[in-house]
């Protein structure tokens, strides 16, 4: 078994966060056999719908009080849902409002788990902090890399991307040389109930709710027209918001102007003339760019010298994509060495070489 990944090899007292699921339930226990003092953390940072059919808190609260029992370690609890209206859902409202589909769950990392949960944590006497993201860090000449997890497919460093180094330096992610396989086969080895619960998915705070309905609680729908490129109305739109590049479902426009041939995608999102512009076919040259602009980026480490070659993701669990980084007035230009589909203004997007994650930003606008 691997020992989880740390800045020192001495004992430290370390926070974990837990959220009742296997990876940070298996993070705890492999930073207990590494033979440091270990303490859960349950954060809440969400207040409303406790206990209704959309918010798991709850069974989560149980699950991970649970694995604490069973580890014989302390949980503490902590209510950072203020922080995380004002920090991170404000941000998420502003962005849908503009036009754009952003990401919650890049900023959740930097401003929740890695800025307030830590800064709780260090109150509590945590010399370090834990987390059950599948990513790896690196200790180089006084400087900390983040890395990709040995496991391609579930490596979370998009996520961290906009974590500083310095948020960094006292953090443990143990499951970073794992499988997720392993990840399970190691909870049930040790008698944790949850080795075989289903991984959470989506926005936290909309659980298994629709999208649209949650939405239309925080934003006014604005209804508009539906058209194609050359402005004949097909149909319409119950508000931009509900809608992301490259989208096809939900349109309802089939039958119309030989839709029965080729269906319709979301090519464009007019702000201005609240009008959704669609085109026929999955290949159609308006879903695709060649360049994004973005107006700053965070770098994890030192920032590398433009223009350079890297790699980068516009989405996650997206294949790396060659480009061109370049600095273009205040910001950045990002030239793709192929044709993207469906890149999304307000998703962020994450710069690497090799494993090595560099940091990223948001998209601001495409074919800059």
């Amino acid at each position: 078994m691997p020992e989880p990944e740390t800045n020192q090899t001495m004992r430290k007292k370390v926070i974990v966060g837990m959220s009742g699921g296997v990876d940070s339930s298996v993070a705890a226990l492999l930073c207990l056999q590494s033979g440091h003092e270990v303490e859960g953390l349950f954060m809440k940072n969400w207040d409303e719908d406790d206990g209704s059919e959309y918010c798991t808190a709850k069974q989560d609260l149980e699950d991970a009080d649970h694995v604490c029992r069973k580890l014989g370690i302390k949980l503490n609890h902590a209510n950072f849902a203020a922080e995380y209206w004002d920090n991170v859902f404000q941000e998420f409202l502003r962005e849908y409002k503009s036009g754009r589909t952003p990401n919650p769950d890049v900023l959740c990392n930097r401003e929740i788990k890695f800025n307030v949960f830590a800064k709780y944590s260090r109150m509590l006497g945590a010399e370090s902090i834990s987390t059950g993201h599948y990513a790896r860090l690196q200790k180089t000449n006084n400087e900390i890399r983040l890395l990709k997890a040995h496991d391609h497919k579930k490596d979370q460093s998009y996520f961290l991307q906009a974590v500083s180094q310095e948020q960094l330096k006292n953090v443990i992610f143990p499951l970073g040389k794992l499988k997720k396989t392993e990840v399970r086969k190691i909870a049930k080895k040790n008698d944790l109930d949850i080795h075989s619960k289903k991984d959470s998915t989506g926005i936290c705070f909309i659980g298994e709710r629709r999208f649209r309905d949650f939405l239309k609680a925080y934003l006014k729908a604005k209804p508009g027209k539906i058209v194609d490129e050359k402005g004949t109305v097909l149909g319409e739109h119950q508000g931009l918001m509900f809608h992301t590049l490259g989208q096809r479902q939900g349109l309802n426009i089939g039958g119309k102007k030989g839709a029965q041939e080729k269906p319709w995608y979301v090519s464009e999102k007019s702000l201005e003339e609240n009008k959704l512009v669609v085109v026929q076919g999955n290949k159609h040259p308006s879903l695709f760019s060649r360049s994004i602009y973005l107006d700053s980026i965070s770098w994890i480490g030192p920032k590398p010298d433009l223009p350079e070659n890297l790699a980068v993701k516009v989405r996650y669990r997206q294949a790396d994509q060659n480009c061109i980084l370049t600095k273009k007035g205040k910001g950045f230009l990002v030239r793709f060495d192929e044709l993207q589909r469906a890149v999304t203004p307000g998703q962020w997007a994450c710069f690497y070489s090799g494993d090595w994650c560099l940091g990223g930003g948001v998209i601001t606008s495409v074919n800059a």
